[in-house]
Parts: structure tokens; C-alpha cells; sequence
């Protein structure tokens, strides 16, 4: 998969092993209901001048 912006890029947390925690929750909240077991989530961040809005 492929997935380019130049307003968002993909989310450091390495150092947020709490948010990391959510997100695989999050992950298999969804795999539970949809019953696809192969749910991956994405965080993004916004870059350079899109953050500043």
C-alpha cells in the first residue's frame, strides 16, 4: 500500500507506549467486530505549514 501527502506524515511513537497500547486495543476492537483478523491502524501527524494551522 501506498499512501503519499504532503500535509501528514506517519506518527513517531516509539516513546508512547501508551498510545501504542490504544491503538493495538483499537486494532482488536475492530477485528473483533468486522470478525478480519488482519486490522492494522495508522496514526498520522500533520507536517511542516499544516501544522501550524
Amino acid at each position: 500500500m501506498d499512501i503519499h501527502s504532503d500535509s501528514y506524515k506517519v506518527a513517531a511513537l516509539s516513546d508512547q507506549e501508551n498510545a501504542v497500547e490504544i491503538i493495538r486495543q483499537a486494532e482488536a476492537a475492530i477485528a473483533q467486530l468486522t470478525g478480519n483478523h488482519a486490522v492494522t491502524l495508522i496514526a498520522y501527524e500533520k507536517t511542516g505549514a499544516s501544522a501550524a494551522k
